[in-house]
């Protein structure tokens, strides 16, 4: 199982740039930012926020063994081709380190704001089957064609190619739809969840994959939570019983770790750990290097 991070793209450049160094010398798998203009209601909407295109590819040019990824792209913000030729460049400059993750879009306000449309729930599930598509040949075909609904390219190319063939795409998905995009055209899923719906989400992928032909085995799937490392078992409960959305863990660096490889026995094959609430600077890489210590000792054991 591997371990890797994903910083908030709300931290100033100094501490995000000093973060995915110190992620880059001391083994971390993949550092992953995600794609999003506006904080999520209830946070500041005027918060500022690190466009993650530009931030990746700064940080390929910072580090030189870990990988860098996206959680996730949203394809209603940048035209596929756009995104294609993005993440091919990216993938030149990291020399080979780049995992492209991609979604249908969720966020309203941001899309409001900038006049974007998002769209019902059907309609971003069409659109992102043309979307993916298009990606996936302008990175693979020496001229792709696709005459959507939503996008249209023609006779397209997309010079250079990446390093990586195929160049992993990884496509966060929870709904059954999307999970059928999942089995036909990624590479690697995501999903946040706590074990049991992970574990259930899981087994729906694989029926998914059935039904497309494919070998369920084929796709590499990851997850993650908001963590809290402690070892007063009142901070711990009080963590847990913040409730919210997003799974959450908590508990010493043994008991985290113990945690996190619980999923590789769901068919995880790797789990990112969230650093919001992780603190800054020293405090965080302490608090980074005691888990991924806990976590090697585990992985060790089994």
């Amino acid at each position: 199982m591997r371990l890797s991070i994903w910083p908030g793209v709300d931290q100033p450049w100094p501490d995000l740039l000093a973060l995915a160094r110190f992620a880059d010398r001391s083994g971390w798998d993949t550092l992953y930012l995600e794609d999003h203009f506006v904080p999520h209601p209830p946070d500041d909407e005027e918060a500022p926020l690190l466009e993650v295109t530009a931030g990746l590819s700064a940080l390929a040019a910072a580090t030189s063994r870990i990988r860098l990824g996206t959680l996730v792209l949203s394809i209603t913000y940048r035209h596929p081709a756009v995104i294609a030729n993005w993440a091919a460049t990216l993938d030149q400059v990291s020399a080979g380190r780049l995992v492209l993750g991609l979604g249908a879009g969720w966020q309203e306000l941001e899309h409001e704001q900038y006049g974007l449309r998002l769209g019902p729930a059907g309609e971003r599930v069409d659109r992102f089957v043309e979307a993916v598509q298009i990606v996936r040949g302008l990175l693979t075909q020496r001229r792709t064609s696709l005459d959507g609904r939503h996008f249209t390219v023609r006779d397209a190319v997309c010079e250079p190619k990446p390093v990586q063939s195929p160049l992993p795409i990884l496509v966060g998905a929870k709904g059954d739809r999307m999970l059928g995009v999942v089995a036909r055209y990624a590479d690697r899923w995501n999903l946040w969840a706590a074990p049991d719906r992970f574990a259930e989400r899981s087994t729906a992928l694989d029926a998914r994959c059935e039904q497309a032909g494919r070998d369920p085995a084929s796709i590499a799937r990851s997850t993650q939570a908001l963590l809290c490392l402690t070892d007063d078992p009142a901070r711990a409960t009080a963590f847990l019983a913040e409730g919210g959305p997003r799974p959450r863990l908590a508990g010493s660096a043994e008991s985290l770790a113990a945690q996190i490889a619980a999923y590789a026995g769901l068919g995880a094959d790797e789990f990112i750990v969230v650093d919001e609430g992780l603190g800054r600077g020293a405090e965080r890489e302490d608090t980074l290097s005691a888990l991924r210590e806990a976590f090697l000792v585990t992985q060790q054991a089994r």
